[in-house]
């Protein structure tokens, strides 16, 4: 059992569907939910998510709850219907902080702001930081750690390349490889993760097998309406990471340093660092895990 926290967004439909997914996987015991930014509405989504649909009570931290900002997109709305937000979220930092404990795995697929806050916290309160692994969606590795006839075309030669979660919030994305507390750093590369794609035949299967699991009922519900309008499928970054999460013999690894120049990040073999970035998967194994085979 993989006792697991997510931190997410809402601006792009994969990080939703992760949640549905790890909330339905019986191999995942997730024990907390942290939103970036957080706003109410964003609160009301995952909240109606976790309480309403799947009956659980844990806890739910947001980076900042009084923002106003647009942050859930219109699928979300269109495909699960209107949202009452809410302000039942505590600091984002501060649940972090509380949960990440040694036996604890963090997977995030969104910028590294609610752990940057718990990281900040840790002086203040004397309580230390500690993870048994960080699953972290972004960074690239390319020319030099990924074989060229395993690089994606639209990536093929590219040393760096940009990362939006990465950019979020650079510095924690560069001092997490540092933190003593977290004992396994694993970042799941565009170079891969942008090669898996929920199409028309991955949406077969999972209708095949939505009766396992109320989270795979959920994810056909949103994919059903996504593919509707964009029948070219949909980029899963988040969910191939939640997979090797619970499966890590899902993906091959390089042990690396990841660095950001000009903007963009790459990553240099680095043995020792105990930080591993992803440079080819296992679609079989993938979808063994995905579909809970």
């Amino acid at each position: 059992m993989l006792d697991a926290v997510w931190d997410m967004e809402t601006n792009d439909p994969d990080d939703f569907l992760t949640l549905l997914f790890l909330l339905g996987h019986p191999q995942v015991n997730l024990r907390a939910v942290t939103i970036f930014p957080g706003t109410p509405q964003q609160v009301g989504l995952v909240r109606r998510a976790v309480n309403n649909w799947f009956g659980r009570d844990i806890p739910i931290g947001a980076y900042q709850l009084q923002r106003e900002t647009r942050a859930v997109s219109p699928w979300h709305l269109d495909a699960y219907g209107p949202v009452t937000p809410s302000l039942d979220a505590r600091p984002g930092g501060e649940v972090l902080l509380e949960q990440c404990t040694e036996d604890m795995t963090l997977i995030t697929g969104a910028p590294l702001k609610n752990l940057g806050a718990a990281m900040q916290l840790e002086a203040s309160n004397g309580r230390r930081l500690r993870l048994r692994e960080a699953v972290i969606q972004g960074g690239f590795a390319g020319e030099g750690i990924v074989p060229r006839d395993r690089q994606l075309p639209k990536f093929a030669g590219r040393v760096t390349c940009g990362s939006f979660n990465l950019n979020g919030d650079p510095r924690t994305a560069l001092e997490v490889q540092k933190h003593s507390g977290i004992q396994l750093r694993r970042f799941v590369s565009k170079n891969v993760c942008h090669g898996v794609i929920y199409d028309r035949t991955l949406h077969v299967l999972v209708a095949e097998r939505k009766e396992r699991s109320l989270g795979l009922q959920y994810i056909w519900q949103g994919m059903e309406h996504y593919l509707k309008r964009r029948p070219e499928g949909k980029i899963i970054h988040d969910l191939v990471a939640a997979c090797c999460a619970i499966d890590p013999d899902i993906a091959t690894w390089a042990e690396v340093e990841l660095y950001r120049e000009r903007g963009e990040w790459g990553a240099r073999l680095a043995p020792g660092s105990g930080t591993w970035i992803i440079v080819d998967y296992d679609h079989a194994r993938f979808l063994t895990t995905l579909l809970q085979e």
